[in-house]
């Protein structure tokens, strides 16, 4: 039996090697098999005996992410090679020098890229995450083929998710959303993006999943017969034309559908534009660029004579192609029985760079098809990759985030006073134009004008405004202005600005504080600092040296007396003592806390909970149950307010203490990106005993009236407690924040469509 269960594994691999190969074959790539024969065999003999959890032999991995490298993202012998020894470093005692000798420099560059490493890049704050991604793609700026390849091996893992633990689902899925589709996004590879978001919220969000899907499995039919009532005279009026052409029906995907329920705050059957309209069809032989952007403006007039076009949602990115690549003409036309539906023209060229991105760029760039502005966009964007890498960043989240911003999909178009044409991400301020120009227009930027017209740095930019910046040598970059930059770049350089300046302070604070102990006969030390800093509430000592060094700190004879009281033990503690917790105290006296893990805190105006302590690792196998008994253990994010019923996942900070996050919580996603590690599995087991605060927001129609239907029926008919209400009104619409005491989700969402049933009520939405 074992001996066929072996047979049946190596004919198992042997079958996916030689549908890779033959894949290969079919592609437009030179045909070095060779190579790619030579790496197959390397990376089977470092795997042999190796099992994945699913139980598949572990070399069907590598030749699975080589697959999606040549089929679906269209690269070639080099990346295969690269993809089949990607895990050999890693998981095998062969190195990088090993693989340079047998393989080449490219091939061992490219590896050692998409090796996992660990260190201490970031410090106290180090994230074996974190720091892997900076590796990957501080070779990618040298090789745009590591992140191709990356790409990849992460749609095969998301592709293979079921076999992991919860919490590893929850780290993976979320870092994924996070950074891996995003970047899938920047580089053009829409399918493989779409696919990787809707993986995502398959394992965060399983039971939404799962209702969207059905909902558009019921819908399916419905849909077909409205695309085929609209596309048909369209269909009619392109063959009349002699167009060379083709149609697809695009449903929304459920992540999408899901995302902008979130947003919008909005039902299901409020998401209007689940169906879309493509036309793609295929120009002349030699078609040049301005020819096929003239037959994309033949075919939206003759459609938009059959429907009338949505005035302000025609979108041109023929001319000005987005940042990675895409180019079509977009479009919302109002079909019959009122329903607007978008429709995108592009040529069969600009649709295979919508799918395959730069894959396909490099493809038609063979037959010198493609404008050099999406080579020229990559290169750029590549560039502010490399000063991001270059900035030394404070600690993990702060440089995932100055990353994640540089992946922006919306994107707007700007104008320079010499009529040059700069793509921007939507959202971006005055200030974030003036540091794309360059890091000195931007640090010394003291003005702005858009139109002509002089506005604040703050000022947001909008498609078309020609915008020009007004700089002083005198000026010096402000803090305020984080508050208002969106993009990764000027977020980046004036953090690295701020930084350099605080060591500037922080060197003449501690200097002052060597004066200051010297001139008190004390020790300057470490003990003491850290006093001093539990003394005037400071985390650390670096703050604490800038804190002095600013003046914010005046040291002065409370210091001497609470240090030489500490320090000698000789008098009481006297008055000062009083302005410390418990802990505090206890930490001035150098003792640890007795049963801190179980005793409140009891000054202060609030009450700590106690800390979780860290269960021992082979328990996050199973999920952690929060009910009656353990809930208390436990503290609720304060930013995305958890309650029963909600996906919800705990991350573990570094006091062992256990906090509960939802798994769409903007906090949450930031350390699955970074923490993934630290991410335990949660359930819920309440039993309906326990009361949790939410909020929801009611929109409607102002009457005489309304708000006692409404609180008749939370506190009469449904015996709600309100521990707040506020109700604003203008030009007879009302708008209502009200907090509710409930016992889960299921509560919330029934007081919600009993409140949508009352004369006038528009919208009632959760919104914390």
């Amino acid at each position: 039996m074992i001996e066929n269960h072996e047979i049946d594994e190596e004919r198992m691999v042997e079958e996916a090697y030689q549908h890779l190969i033959d894949t290969y074959l079919q592609s437009r790539h030179r045909k070095h098999t060779e190579i790619i024969n030579k790496a197959f065999n390397f990376a089977r003999q470092a795997h042999r005996g190796v099992k994945r959890l699913s139980g598949e032999p572990y070399i069907m991995h590598p030749i699975a992410v080589a697959q999606i490298a040549c089929e679906e993202i269209g690269l070639g012998s080099t990346s295969i090679c690269c993809a089949l020894l990607h895990d050999v470093v890693e998981d095998t005692d062969y190195t990088v020098e090993d693989i340079r000798n047998i393989f080449g420099e490219r091939i061992a560059q490219i590896v050692s890229g998409l090796t996992k490493i660990s260190g201490g890049i970031f410090g106290d704050q180090a994230s074996a995450q974190a720091e892997s991604f900076k590796k990957l793609l501080l070779t990618m700026s040298e090789d745009i083929r590591v992140i191709l390849i990356k790409i990849s091996d992460r749609l095969h893992n998301m592709r293979t998710l079921g076999s992991q633990l919860p919490n590893k689902q929850y780290k993976i899925a979320g870092e994924t959303l996070y950074i891996y589709a995003p970047l899938a996004n920047r580089l053009g590879l829409n399918r493989v993006k779409e696919e990787l978001e809707d993986l995502s919220f398959r394992y965060e969000h399983p039971e939404e999943y799962s209702q969207i899907k059905k909902r558009l499995a019921s819908m399916e039919a419905h849909l077909h017969e409205i695309f085929e009532e609209f596309i048909s005279p369209i269909r009619e009026k392109l063959d009349a034309a002699g167009i060379k052409y083709h149609v697809k029906e695009r449903i929304k995907s459920p992540y999408s559908i899901w995302n902008k329920m979130q947003k919008k705050h909005v039902t299901f059957e409020e998401v209007y534009d689940i169906l879309a309209v493509r036309v793609i069809f295929t120009p002349e032989e030699g078609a040049t660029n301005e020819q096929e952007i003239a037959e994309c403006f033949q075919i939206y007039a003759l459609a938009s004579s059959i429907y009338k076009p949505h005035p302000e949602r025609l979108r041109d990115w023929l001319s000005h192609p987005k940042a990675n690549g895409y180019q079509a003409l977009q479009s919302t036309l109002m079909g019959k029985h009122g329903r607007w539906i978008e429709v995108q023209i592009r040529s069969q060229r600009m649709d295979d760079m919508a799918e395959q991105g730069f894959a396909a760029h490099w493809k038609y760039k063979e037959g010198g098809r493609t404008a050099e502005d999406s080579e020229n966009e990559l290169d750029k964007w590549l560039g502010t990759i490399k000063e991001i890498l270059d900035d030394p960043q404070p600690s993990a989240i702060d440089f995932l985030d100055a990353i994640k911003l540089n992946l922006y999909a919306s994107e707007i178009f700007v104008v320079t006073p010499k009529g040059d044409f700069r793509t921007m991400p939507m959202g971006c301020t005055a200030l974030d134009f003036a540091f794309s120009v360059h890091t000195f227009v931007g640090t010394h930027c003291m003005g702005v004008k858009v139109n002509h017209k002089l506005v604040p740095l703050s000022y947001e930019l909008a498609s078309g405004d020609q915008v020009e910046v007004l700089t002083s040598r005198d000026l010096k970059v402000q803090p305020e202005w984080l508050s208002f930059v969106t993009t990764g770049k000027a977020r980046t350089k004036i953090l690295s600005i701020l930084r350099k300046h605080d060591r500037e302070l922080q060197k003449r604070g501690e200097e002052m504080l060597s004066t200051f102990f010297q001139k008190n006969e004390m020790e300057f030390n470490s003990i003491n600092v850290d006093k001093l800093c539990v003394l005037h509430n400071v985390k650390t000592r670096e703050m604490l040296y800038v804190a002095v060094g600013k003046d914010e700190v005046v040291l002065g004879s409370q210091d001497v007396d609470v240090l030489k009281e500490i320090s000698q033990g000789k008098r009481r503690w006297g008055r000062y003592l009083k302005f410390f917790t418990r802990k505090q105290k206890e930490s001035l006296l150098d003792k640890k806390p007795k049963n801190a893990s179980a005793e409140p805190k009891t000054d202060g105006a609030e009450a700590e909970m106690p800390a979780q302590k860290a269960p021992k690792q082979k328990v996050k196998k199973t999920p952690l149950l929060l009910n009656e008994e353990t809930i208390g253990r436990y503290a609720m994010c304060p930013v995305c307010h958890p309650i029963p019923g909600d996906d919800v996942l705990g991350y573990q900070e570094s006091d062992g203490r256990i906090v509960i996050h939802k798994r769409s919580c903007e906090v949450a996603n930031k350390l699955k990106a970074s923490f993934g590690n630290q991410i335990w599995a949660i359930k819920w087991d309440t039993h309906k005993k326990l009361f949790f605060q939410a909020t929801i927001q009611i929109d409607g129609i102002d009457r005489i009236g309304v708000l006692h239907e409404i609180t008749g029926v939370l506190s009469e008919q449904l015996n709600v407690n309100l521990p707040r209400l506020l109700i604003e009104t203008r030009d007879g619409i009302f708008r209502g924040e009200i907090q509710l005491e409930v016992h889960d989700a299921e509560d919330l969402q029934s007081i919600c469509k009993k409140l949508k049933k009352i004369d006038g009520i528009d919208a009632v939405v959760r919104i914390s």
